[in-house]
């Protein structure tokens, strides 16, 4: 069983930018004191090739070097984050705001900055050991820090113009789907893992029940399994959370219900508090929807993508087409995953715990609803809708899913009829529905 608040702590770690740049500016001082300590210990017993390659000017030459090296990271480092937050902004408003968290995980942006930030950190550390020649003193010049100062440097440029390559790339709308699909994939296999048995029936509402009322407001971002589980065997209950991962919970409005197992009928006061806090604990919520068990959020971020692409602003129905694609291969993915409510049993196969997770039909009719809305207008998004129906049905060997995919090629039809096409354009997406 997935352990939903581990998974929470290291999303929200991966979506943060301060993270790795923090950890590497810590090691860059620690470095930056370690390492002129081992420069004195070795002053002048390296063999002569060794000495060679490192730094050979005094102290004012290292210092002007160390300087140098500081000022210009710095300066660097402040253009990387302009033009971190200018494509932040770009992808908010050109593609959608849900979109901010994938270009925020991204490890390169994160590995960049760590960079910039550890050389410049190193340098201002390793500053303050160089020191010219005094009364009391010797003159002291840290040839290996100095050397590894100008090393981080010459990386750090290069990091720059890599820096810059990958921000063309990954500000491409192309990008943007391809790792929301990569991510929903990877959802989707965690939560409605290839294997995963048939639905199992989920019992009726039995006698005794209560409703367990949330006590803060916030989506749904995942449950703790293991927890819900001993806490339903603990009280010889069944324990059903009726809101899906992503559903936003109100602060005193009830999002679960428990019943005690026969021949019990009703719980003790105590009992019944007990079970509220717990599943209460158990249950995760977050100021934004996350991808560890949500695996709606990836179709609702792809769709947001095809309606701002359907927007008049924007008018961009190529980029919907091709949103719709990936929604496609999404969806016949799931075909054969059994997607719908959770059910965890005891030892005895008797069921215990019901996690509310969406149908195949709740998928379906989020990946469609928007683009028909706002793009059935266009023949080329009415027809990529058709063809993915057909896609879709293609996959379903089974025919497990047939009436939702017949439910949306009757909207699909509606649609078409009451859209404006040429009579050429009106025929073919009809000979596609007959098709189908």
């Amino acid at each position: 069983m997935i352990d939903g608040r581990a998974a929470q702590v290291k999303d929200a770690l991966q979506t943060q930018l301060w993270p790795l740049p923090a950890v590497s500016v810590v090691l860059a001082v620690v470095l930056g004191i370690a390492l002129p300590a081992l420069d004195a210990a070795l002053d002048g017993r390296l063999p002569q090739g060794v000495a060679a390659l490192l730094f050979g000017g005094g102290p004012e030459a290292a210092r002007a070097v160390l300087q140098t090296v500081a000022g210009s990271l710095i300066t660097v480092t402040s253009l990387t984050f302009s033009l971190t937050v200018v494509t932040l902004q770009l992808a908010s408003s050109q593609f959608s705001p849900r979109l901010l968290r994938t270009f925020a995980s991204d490890r390169f942006v994160h590995t960049t900055l760590a960079l910039f930030l550890a050389t410049f950190a190193f340098a201002l550390t390793v500053l303050r050991s160089v020191r010219t020649e005094t009364s009391q003193s010797p003159s002291f010049v840290p040839e290996i820090s100095v050397t590894v100062a100008y090393a981080l440097t010459i990386a750090s440029i290069l990091g720059l113009v890599l820096f810059l390559a990958h921000l063309t790339r990954e500000i491409r709308v192309e990008t943007m789907m391809r790792k929301v699909n990569a991510e929903t994939r990877a959802t989707m296999d965690r939560v409605f893992p290839a294997r995963r048995p048939a639905r199992q029936p989920v019992p009726a509402t039995g006698a005794g029940s209560m409703d367990i009322r949330r006590s803060r407001s916030g989506f749904l971002t995942g449950y703790n399994k293991n927890a819900l589980l001993r806490a339903a065997l603990e009280a010889d209950a069944v324990i059903r959370i009726d809101r899906e991962p992503g559903s936003s919970l109100v602060e005193g409005v009830p999002f679960a219900t428990v019943w005690p197992l026969p021949p019990r009928t009703a719980f003790s006061p105590e009992s019944a508090e007990q079970l509220r806090e717990q599943i209460n604990v158990m249950v995760d919520t977050g100021f934004e929807r996350t991808k560890v068990q949500d695996v709606g959020f990836g179709f609702r971020q792809l769709s947001d993508v095809a309606a701002r692409a359907l927007s008049p602003g924007i008018n961009d129905p190529t980029t919907a087409v091709h949103v719709i694609g990936h929604l496609s291969d999404l969806l016949c993915r799931l075909a054969d995953r059994s997607p719908g409510p959770e059910v965890l049993t005891d030892n005895a196969d008797e069921v215990r715990v019901i996690l509310a997770q969406p149908r195949f039909g709740d998928f379906l009719d989020l990946a469609l609803a928007q683009s028909r809305h706002y793009g059935a207008g266009d023949p080329a998004v009415a027809e990529r809708l058709l063809v993915l129906l057909r896609e879709l049905s293609w996959r379903d060997e089974r025919e497990e899913h047939r009436g939702e995919v017949l439910v949306q090629l009757a909207r699909m039809r509606e649609a078409i009829e009451a859209c404006a096409y040429t009579g050429a354009e009106r025929q073919r997406l009809l000979d596609l529905t007959e098709a189908l």
